[in-house]
């Protein structure tokens, strides 16, 4: 998960001394489940966890049969089993593109299959909803039914949908601000939410297409389907997460602002929302306005550049998560906590598989997948204490730090010696070499 660059900016949380794990873990035998690990003072019956996720799921699941009965009032039966059949190929390359993105410290899932939910449900029975009354409204009130469409597509679209998605990243940052650290979450939860919304608006694409095609008698290469399908699956299937991912590096570089940065914090997600619009309303317009090769000429000239640029800021930022952890932990190294070599292996991901297969081989899978965890919760600690230094986490910086430090010593004895063997497999560290005893057997000598 995205962390800012790894400066210093004042002074650092002390380390808790190792000298006492062997007395600290007689205490956390009674460390309290996961759930309840963290102080939660009672409230409201509205407020408790299963109350709020059983009212998201609803709400979700609502706004899913409204826009399938949409679509498939639009599309037809036959229509939107194509469209769906057809829709779906790029999800599956779309979320395996994002969840890599945030290999370092991987978000939860429940945010991400949220984010996914919201864009496919919610923001595009939104979108449709509003996007049709708009057009109607200045149709009406113009009596220019062409211009409303063209005014609709180019200027109402891209204001309606990328606000109704930026409300999943909004939600998320506000309800989930722990797991929402930086810009790499920010571009994985934008992405997943708009990865949704693109499947439900290509299952509708897709499927009038396929409607117009059987009225026309087309098929083959020549028809209206397929000619869709190259241009929304095969020559585009990023423009939607390109858009909404403008925002969500918006609230990700907010989420990285210290307590002084207000301005920051409240500046950054709206002009990431308007840069959103803006390149949404110049590719819905790129027909109209540049003419009949509009598109292709933003396309070549715009959008693809633009896409370079992004992943190459998200791989940037990436790596920068991996030297904040190359420089956080081996304070906890020092102090007894990590072994000296942990800190060089967990921050590069392959050292990390192959202490992980190492584990997995040696000792057996449930050593490997402890590994994994550890991995995570020494990334987690990094992360933390980064965070801390620059005064961006809570009072339950201690309780929380103490929390991480239980699992890491928990699963010390079988990680250990794996990180230790992956950063010398992987040229981490220097391996001494060999000493060679030349007082044995030597023909030469006399």
């Amino acid at each position: 998960m995205s962390e800012p660059s790894p400066q210093r900016h004042g002074p650092r949380p002390a380390i808790p001394d190792y000298q006492r794990q062997e007395q600290l873990g007689s205490l956390w035998t009674a460390v309290p489940e996961p759930a309840r690990r963290r102080y939660r003072p009672s409230g409201a019956f509205w407020r408790h966890r299963a109350v709020r996720a059983v009212a998201v799921i609803t709400l979700l699941a609502l706004c899913g049969l409204l826009i399938l009965a949409l679509v498939r009032d639009q599309t037809g039966t036959q229509g939107f089993l194509v469209g769906l059949g057809l829709a779906v190929l790029p999800v599956p390359l779309l979320m395996a593109a994002f969840r890599w993105l945030d290999r370092v410290e991987p978000g939860p899932w429940r945010n991400l299959l949220f984010s996914f939910a919201w864009g496919a449900c919610a923001a595009a029975l939104v979108a449709i909803i509003a996007n049709s009354f708009a057009t109607r409204w200045i149709a009406t009130a113009t009596a220019d039914p062409a211009g409303a469409e063209s005014l609709g597509a180019t200027v109402i679209a891209p204001v309606v949908e990328e606000s109704a998605k930026a409300a999943a990243v909004l939600l998320i940052f506000l309800f989930r601000r722990r797991d929402f650290t930086g810009l790499v979450d920010g571009v994985v939860i934008a992405g997943f939410t708009a990865t949704g919304f693109a499947f439900t608006e290509n299952i509708l694409y897709l499927g009038s297409a396929f409607g117009e095609d059987q009225y026309n008698g087309s098929s083959g290469l020549a028809s209206v389907t397929a000619a869709t399908f190259f241009v929304r699956i095969v020559l585009s299937p990023f423009a939607h997460p390109l858009f909404t991912v403008l925002t969500g590096i918006g609230f990700g570089l907010a989420a990285t602002a210290g307590r002084r940065q207000r301005l920051r914090r409240f500046v950054l997600p709206p002009l990431g929302l308007a840069l959103a619009m803006g390149m949404h309303a110049l590719w819905n317009g790129s027909s109209s306005v540049f003419g009949p090769y509009g598109f292709y000429a933003v396309y070549g000239i715009f959008m693809v550049p633009v896409f370079a640029l992004l992943t190459w800021l998200v791989i940037w930022s990436r790596q920068r998560e991996l030297r904040t952890v190359s420089l956080e932990l081996p304070a906890y190294a020092a102090a007894g906590w990590l072994t000296p070599a942990a800190p060089r292996a967990l921050s590069s991901m392959r050292a990390r598989k192959v202490a992980r297969d190492f584990a997995a081989r040696t000792y057996g899978p449930r050593a490997g997948r402890a590994v994994g965890e550890y991995e995570a919760f020494a990334t987690s600690l990094a992360f933390l204490r980064h965070r801390a230094q620059r005064g961006v986490v809570g009072p339950d910086f201690t309780e929380r730090e103490r929390e991480l430090l239980h699992h890491l010593w928990q699963r010390r004895e079988v990680a250990g010696p794996s990180l230790t063997y992956a950063a010398r497999a992987t040229g981490r560290v220097r391996v001494p070499p060999p000493h060679i005893d030349y007082d044995g057997y030597n023909p030469y000598r006399q």
